[in-house]
C-alpha cells in the first residue's frame, strides 16, 4: 500500500482542534504593565470582569480545545471570520440587561445574529433595585427580547445569573431559561473551602472593603468606609473601576467618577495617603493579596468573590438586584445596604463577621457545580473539570508568569516612581511621533495621486448645452432687442 494511500485512510481519523472564541477583555495568560493595561482598558472599566471572564476561559479550556479572547471587542463586520475561523462564541456577562449597557447589547446582538456558530450566554443578569421591580428595564425590553432570540437560535438554553433575571425572562415568554450564577466561583471546580480562621474580629484583623461610586454616594457606603477607617487600623480598600485605577497611578481626576471624593481611591481621601487602597488589573494576583486577610465586605460582588475565591470569608451589602439575586443563589453570606446604613453598628465588620454562616455556601456548592456542568454538557461545551486535567496545566502556566502588583496609591516623589511613570509616557509620545509621521506621508502621497488624476471630462449632455446655450441666448437677446 502507498503512503498517499496509507494518507487518504487515516487522515478522516484525525480531529480537528476545537476553537472556542471567548468574549473578554484579555486572556488570562496575557500580562500587561500597568500603564498598558490602564491605557489599553483590559479590565473593560471594571475589574471584577476578569474574574468571571479569567474563570471561564480556564473551565473551558480542555485537551483539543483552544479558547481565544476576542480583547472585549464587538466587531459586527468580522462575523464572516469568526463563522470561519471558530467553532462557538462563549460570552459571559455580569449584568447586561440594563439601561445603560443596551448600546452594547445592541452590537452584540446584531454579531450574533449573523454568526452561523454556537452562541452560548455564561450567566446574565437584569439589573433593578433589590426589590426586584422591572418597571425601569421597560425601556429595553424589545433589545433584551431581540438579544434573547437570537441567542436562542443558536443555543439550547440561556445561563442567567439568579432568580429576578430568570422571572424577568420567563414574563418575557422565553422557556429555555436557567440559572446557573456566576462562573467566578467555580473557578476552582466543586471545591469551595471557605471558613472563619479566628473566633472573631478585633481591632488589629486585616479587613477588606470594596464598593461603588454610586454606593458611597447614594446609598451611605461613605459612611461605613469612615467608621471602619476609624476603628481598624489594617483596612483596605479594594477599587475595581478604570477611574479608581487611574486616579491611584496617575492622580487622574478627569473622570466624572472623581467628583466622589468620599471613595478611597480618590487622593484627597486619607486612605489614599496611607496607602490603604490597592486596585488589581490581574484576578491571580488580586486574589493572591486576599489569602492573609481575616474578613472582606462591601457592595461589590465581585469583590466579595475574589475573597471568597482565596477562602476569606465575606458578606456582600446588596444594594440592586444583581448583587442580591447571585448571594442568594450562592448563599453567600449578605445584608441589603440601605438596611445597614441606617445602622452603623449593623455594618461593623465584627458584627458582620460573626453573623456570617457560611455553610450554605460551601456545603451546596457541589450541588451548583453539577448544575452549571450540566448547562455547559447541554450546550455543547466540555470543561476542565470533567474532561481535562481539573485546570491543572492552567494554574502551572499561570504560576510561570510574573503578573504586575496591585495598583497602589502615588504618594511617591522618588526617583523610581518617576522614572517608572515619565518613562512610559516618553515612550509613548515616541509611537506617536511614528503615527502622526506615517499619517503625514499617507496624507502626501494620497495628494498627489489626486494632483495626477486628470479632471473628470464633463457629460455629453453639459459639453451639447455649452456648444448651444450660448448662440440661443445670444439669438433670444437681440430678439428682445
Amino acid at each position: 500500500m502507498s503512503d498517499k494511500l496509507k494518507l487518504t485512510i487515516v487522515s478522516p481519523t484525525v480531529h480537528h482542534t476545537k476553537r472556542i472564541l471567548l468574549r473578554s477583555g484579555k486572556s488570562p495568560y496575557d500580562v500587561y504593565t500597568v500603564e498598558e493595561a490602564l491605557h489599553q482598558d483590559v479590565i473593560a472599566t471594571n475589574a471584577g470582569n476578569l474574574i468571571f471572564q479569567d474563570a471561564a476561559h480556564k473551565i473551558l479550556e480542555v485537551p483539543g480545545t483552544e479558547v481565544v479572547s476576542n480583547g472585549g471587542r464587538t466587531e459586527v463586520a468580522a462575523a464572516a471570520r469568526i463563522n470561519a475561523e471558530y467553532d462557538a462564541f462563549v460570552v459571559p456577562l455580569a449584568n447586561a440587561f440594563r439601561p445603560s449597557f443596551e448600546p452594547a447589547l445592541k452590537r452584540l446582538t446584531r454579531l450574533i445574529q449573523r454568526l452561523r456558530i454556537p452562541v452560548v450566554v455564561l450567566g446574565v443578569g437584569a439589573q433593578t433595585g433589590v426589590s426586584y421591580d422591572p418597571a425601569r428595564l421597560g425601556q429595553i425590553e424589545p433589545t433584551v427580547r431581540e438579544f434573547c432570540s437570537a441567542v436562542l437560535e443558536r443555543s439550547a438554553s440561556i445561563g442567567v445569573r439568579g432568580e429576578f433575571t430568570e422571572q424577568y425572562l420567563r414574563d418575557m415568554g422565553f422557556r429555555d431559561v436557567e440559572v446557573i450564577g456566576c462562573p467566578s466561583l467555580f473557578m476552582y471546580g466543586s471545591e469551595l473551602d471557605v471558613r472563619k480562621r479566628v473566633p472573631g474580629l478585633t481591632a488589629e484583623s486585616r479587613i477588606a472593603i470594596n464598593g461603588s461610586h454610586s454606593a458611597v454616594k447614594k446609598q451611605g457606603l461613605g459612611r461605613i468606609i469612615t467608621r471602619t477607617h476609624d476603628r481598624y487600623p489594617n483596612l483596605r480598600f479594594i477599587g475595581q473601576n478604570l477611574s479608581d485605577a487611574r486616579q491611584l497611578h496617575w492622580r487622574d481626576l478627569s473622570d466624572p467618577n472623581s467628583g466622589v471624593t468620599a471613595l478611597p481611591t480618590h487622593p484627597d481621601h486619607p486612605m489614599y495617603r496611607e496607602d490603604k487602597v490597592r486596585v488589581y488589573v490581574d484576578p491571580v494576583t488580586w486574589i493572591d493579596e486576599l489569602r492573609p486577610f481575616d474578613f472582606s465586605f462591601g457592595s461589590r460582588i465581585h469583590g466579595n468573590i475574589a475573597a471568597l475565591l482565596a477562602g476569606t470569608p465575606a458578606t456582600v451589602l446588596c444594594g440592586d438586584s444583581r448583587t442580591l439575586e447571585l448571594c442568594r443563589y450562592f448563599e453567600i453570606p449578605h445584608q441589603r445596604l440601605d438596611k445597614v446604613a441606617k445602622d452603623p453598628e449593623a455594618a461593623d465588620p465584627a458584627r458582620l463577621y460573626e453573623q456570617a454562616d457560611f455553610g450554605g455556601l460551601v456545603g451546596n456548592h457541589r450541588e451548583r457545580f453539577d448544575r452549571f456542568v450540566g448547562f455547559l454538557d447541554k450546550n455543547g461545551l466540555q470543561n476542565t473539570f470533567t474532561h481535562g486535567d481539573g485546570g491543572t496545566a492552567f494554574e502551572k502556566k499561570m504560576g510561570s508568569l510574573s503578573f504586575p502588583p496591585g495598583v497602589r496609591p502615588w504618594n511617591d516623589t522618588d526617583l523610581a516612581s518617576l522614572s517608572s511613570r515619565f518613562g512610559w509616557l516618553h515612550t509613548r509620545v515616541g509611537e506617536l511621533t511614528q503615527d502622526n509621521n506615517q499619517l503625514r506621508r499617507e496624507l502626501a502621497r494620497a495628494r498627489q495621486v489626486k494632483a495626477l488624476v486628470p479632471a473628470p471630462a464633463a457629460s455629453v449632455y453639459r459639453r451639447a448645452r455649452r456648444v448651444v446655450g450660448r448662440p440661443l441666448r445670444r439669438a433670444l437677446q437681440s430678439g428682445k432687442e
